[in-house]
């Protein structure tokens, strides 16, 4: 098999790292030190840098101003942007846009896609609780009024929620069917209450009460809920894998410099064999990054479906991330934990992302149970 970027992915990638050369990790003040959000705005700056880059619209086809790109080259910028703890909602954004372009109707895909590839109107997804799989599980209902559909209920953390345009909210409707509901900013009937992530960002508990949505705006589609958990979750997968990356670099530099008894610490064997194991963990989470993406942009066929590949996607990444954090503070020594030092923020958004992931017990659980209704051989 023949796992080479096609030369247009590679492209992405390459612009993504050109946009945030000059991003700084610890551009932002320690939670701890603000007591509060690190900021009431992500870095709109660094938006309109990759607007300018057409990276907000890799997945769109070109009728909508984007390049026609599939998850790969997504999740290949997703990496690059983890490197630098890029503080935009890039994934969020990304995701949405393409369930609207896959799923949604012609009047909402001509009148949100251009100013999404343009960088003037930003999405976010309600996606908190991403690993069910019974839309019954969904903590928000809708059913039909009418022409109209109302929402009711509340989904917390959502990222973003107070930075952007729309949210794009899933909902059951009593009968282990799902929709997918826009919901603008400020939509009467919506309340935000403000909550704060493991990484210090402002995130948003979205209350809908009675809170009427036009049919335009509401995705009945079947499946189309469940392709686009699969996405964010194989998203958030990239972003863990850059940033365990990251992590290990940072940590190779340090060991390689800092020495005792005359020598880098680098070449104590107790410290090679525990960096040689962070390596393993990460080829691990690439391997089945790129395979769960793979799926996603193909559609090919399987043993399993796409989501078995994307549970064990999952699987490494929230463990392997943990594990590669913990082993960089453990090498860093007490120096890890300095705030003027950018590793405890990696720290912070390793952390966040193995909770927006779930446990890998669920996961395996999930596994388990698509083994056992589709048996291998």
């Amino acid at each position: 098999m023949d796992f080479t970027f096609t030369e247009e992915q590679q492209a992405a990638a390459e612009a993504a790292r050109g946009v945030l050369a000059d991003v700084a990790p610890d551009g932002v003040p320690s939670p701890a030190l603000t007591r509060g959000a690190v900021a009431d705005d992500f870095d709109r700056a660094l938006w309109a840098g990759l607007a300018d880059a057409d990276l907000l619209s890799l997945l769109l086809d070109e009728e909508f101003g984007g390049a026609g790109l599939d998850a790969v080259a997504l999740c290949l910028v997703l990496r690059e942007s983890a490197k630098v703890l890029a503080r935009v909602p890039l994934l969020e954004t990304s995701a949405a846009a393409a369930a609207l372009q896959a799923y949604g109707s012609p009047e909402l895909k001509s009148a949100l896609l251009r100013p999404v590839a343009r960088g003037e109107v930003v999405l976010t997804v309600a996606a908190h609780g991403r690993t069910g799989h019974d839309p019954a599980e969904l903590a928000v209902t809708a059913r039909q009024d009418g022409a109209d559909w109302v929402l009711d209920g509340a989904q917390t953390a959502v990222p973003w929620a107070y930075d952007a345009d729309h949210v794009l909210v899933p909902a059951h409707t009593g009968d282990h069917h799902s929709v997918l509901a826009l919901v603008p900013r400020g939509h009467e009937g919506t309340a935000l209450a403000e909550q704060i992530s493991t990484t210090g960002e402002r995130l948003g508990e979205l209350r809908l009460d009675s809170a009427r949505i036009t049919a335009r705006d509401v995705i009945t589609a079947d499946g189309a809920w469940e392709w686009l958990r699969g996405l964010l979750a194989t998203g958030t997968c990239a972003l863990a894998l850059g940033l365990g990356e990251r992590v290990l670099r940072m940590t190779g530099d340090y060991t390689s410099e800092r020495k005792q008894f005359g020598r880098p610490i680098a070449g104590f064997q107790a410290v090679a064999v525990q960096a040689a194991d962070r390596y393993i963990d990460l080829r691990a989470m690439e391997v089945t990054l790129w395979q769960a993406a793979w799926r996603i942009a193909s559609g090919a066929p399987g043993t399993l479906p796409a989501s078995g590949d994307i549970a064990v996607a999952k699987i490494w990444a929230s463990e392997g991330v943990r594990r590669v954090v913990q082993t960089a503070q453990h090498l860093h020594g007490g120096f890890g934990a300095d705030v003027d030092y950018p590793l405890h923020r990696y720290h912070a958004w390793a952390k966040h992302l193995e909770l927006s992931l779930g446990p890998a017990a669920a996961h395996e659980e999930l596994l388990g149970d698509l083994l056992a209704a589709h048996p291998l051989g």
